[in-house]
């Protein structure tokens, strides 16, 4: 009995307490971020010519995501869970569908393919895509998740993304 309450005291960094959703949250929100990332690497990338108004939202895009994907891996190793859930999460994930908003391998390399102007009308309507899919992943940890530290980050994902939205979909109309 020992052993269980020494292993709840190492983990108070992070509140030990959690459910299936947070956990949902965390495996499916890390590959889901990662792929943000990967879009925000492409619209760096000189040859695809992106406007600066882009790159400015991709760099952004990059600094916010990155360090959340650390937070998330810290939120499951902190809980025992496996970080990668590509065997356990990966139902979930399926179940999700088109909700998540995530591009398939075809779309990412059809992009990567694009130049200027039509580069960066593509990138900025698949971002948003993407981030609904984020914002919609978060909801659902609001609505259904048990620790608070997820909960919280799941908050500044909906505020941060909307704030993307808007600014994409300003630029997409101007």
């Amino acid at each position: 009995d020992d052993t269980a309450s020494s292993s709840s005291t190492s983990e108070t960094s992070v509140s030990a307490e959690f459910n299936d959703a947070d956990v949902g949250f965390a495996r499916g929100m890390i590959p889901h971020h990662r792929q943000a990332v990967e879009m925000a690497a492409i619209a760096l990338d000189p040859s695809v010519e992106a406007g600066a108004d882009v790159q400015d939202l991709a760099t952004r895009i990059e600094e916010a995501q990155d360090p959340e994907i650390e937070l998330m891996t810290g939120f499951l190793a902190a809980w025992g869970q496996d970080a990668s859930g590509e065997t356990a999460g990966s139902q979930g994930m399926d179940e999700m569908g088109e909700m998540d908003g995530m591009m398939t391998d075809e779309e990412m390399q059809s992009l990567a393919d694009l130049r200027g102007d039509e580069f960066d009308r593509t990138w900025m309507e698949m971002m948003t895509e993407h981030h609904e899919g984020a914002i919609a992943m978060a909801e659902i940890e609001i609505d259904d998740g048990d620790n608070p530290d997820a909960m919280e980050l799941a908050e500044q994902i909906i505020d941060a993304q909307q704030a993307e939205i808007g600014e994409m979909r300003t630029l997409l109309e101007g």
